[in-house]
């Protein structure tokens, strides 16, 4: 374990933690971080970095090169969106923006890689150059790619990046990755079955009743996972939304219903299963029933693949400030979605977990109205960036 640089890095948690829960107090969605990239760009300037703003909108990079020789690059990224939830964590730093709140802890990931941007600025020990990428719109508004359709790989050219999420529930400053497929393709599906609808007392034999069809295409789309997905593969097909009908007429039944949810698989095959099996049940049902079908089904993401080497160089850099007994190498693949899967495609890299506290408040799960993020963990996020540094660009 790095003792040392635990102890440096703690010494800065103060300033960190501040920032961190300015940016809680103000939080922005994708592709609206206006605020939030302004004061990432003006602390990065701060620390001596060459900065270069309004890359894919919002998204910022922050240049160091290190004093030693050396020729390669590598990137490292944070992300700095919100979600639509209302705050209920009653923190006296809380949103001031009712209606959105850091309950992912991108605050986190942003104020942890301003840390070792920090700590690198005047530690430059290291042979090559680092790019500090803050990006916006991880949550399902297509940050990833528009930083890499306004060109960020070759603006700014790295070897590899890397990636970092906090994680609720895996004990403080404990990481966990595995090479190959790591998390899943999110998507998500719309299908609406249209009908005749009628009198539910007195003309239901004369109408063709979408309620009953919705309901049989629920219980089939369990059977697509269960029989057309090898047992030794993973998919999730879930319902989120049913949309039909008026609770003010309850006696007439729905000319159209509308049945919405998500999709989660980690390979290709899998995931041309599930929306082909969907689209082939909700058509085959439509038609017993007298009624039509429209099936949309949109690819969100793509599935997060860890590079072989580059998760052993990510191994090293955990275990270097840790230990090995506080890094998993061998994590259970995670059936969330990631944005950053999209830079991984692109180069190789690595995306990797850090624990940030496995009971109380600090095991509120992501996405809902009183997490917050463990200031505690930010020494751990920043330090694994720093050895990370140091493992990709020491001397041969």
């Amino acid at each position: 374990m790095n003792d040392t640089l635990l102890a440096e890095l703690r010494a800065l948690q103060p300033d960190l933690a501040a920032i961190r829960q300015d940016i809680h107090a103000h939080p922005e969605m994708g592709m609206e971080e206006k605020r939030t990239s302004a004061l990432v760009a003006a602390r990065l300037r701060e620390y001596g970095l060459d900065v270069t703003e309004g890359v894919g909108r919002f998204g910022v990079v922050g240049t160091l090169k290190g004093r030693l020789a050396g020729q390669r690059a590598i990137g490292l990224r944070a992300d700095m969106d919100a979600l639509l939830i209302h705050e209920a964590t009653g923190l006296p730093y809380a949103s001031t923006n009712p209606g959105t709140m850091h309950a992912c802890g991108h605050d986190g990931h942003t104020t942890m890689l301003l840390g070792a941007a920090r700590y690198l600025s005047q530690h430059r020990d290291f042979g090559g150059t680092v790019h500090f990428i803050f990006q916006p719109a991880e949550e399902g508004r297509g940050g990833a790619k528009a930083m890499l359709a306004d060109g960020l790989f070759e603006r700014f050219p790295v070897d590899a990046v890397y990636g970092l999420h906090n994680e609720p529930g895996l004990p403080l400053g404990q990481f966990a990755i595995r090479p190959g497929p790591f998390m899943a393709a999110p998507d998500r599906w719309v299908v609406t079955f249209r009908g005749t609808g009628g009198h539910g007392g007195a003309a239901a034999h004369l109408s063709t009743d979408v309620t009953v069809l919705q309901a049989q295409f629920i219980l089939a789309l369990q059977t697509i996972v269960s029989r057309n997905i090898a047992a030794i593969e993973a998919g999730v097909v879930s319902v989120g939304a049913i949309d039909g009908g008026s609770f003010g007429s309850t006696n007439v039944m729905p000319s159209e219903i509308r049945v919405g949810g998500t999709a989660r698989s980690f390979l290709p095959h899998v995931r041309d299963t599930i929306e082909r099996r969907m689209n082939e049940l909700a058509q085959g049902l439509a038609g017993s029933f007298g009624c039509s079908a429209e099936v949309k089904y949109n690819r969100n993401g793509t599935p997060l693949v860890n590079h072989p080497e580059q998760t052993a160089t990510a191994i090293d850099a955990a275990a270097a400030l840790v230990g090995r007994g506080n890094t998993d190498g061998e994590a259970q693949p995670v059936t969330g979605g990631e944005d950053f899967a999209y830079m991984l495609d692109a180069r190789p890299g690595a995306f990797i977990f850090l624990g940030q506290g496995a009971g109380g408040a600090t095991s509120e799960g992501l996405h809902t109205p009183t997490y917050n993020f463990n200031d505690d963990a930010i020494p751990y996020g920043a330090g694994y960036w720093v050895s990370l540094v140091r493992e990709e660009l020491k001397l041969a």
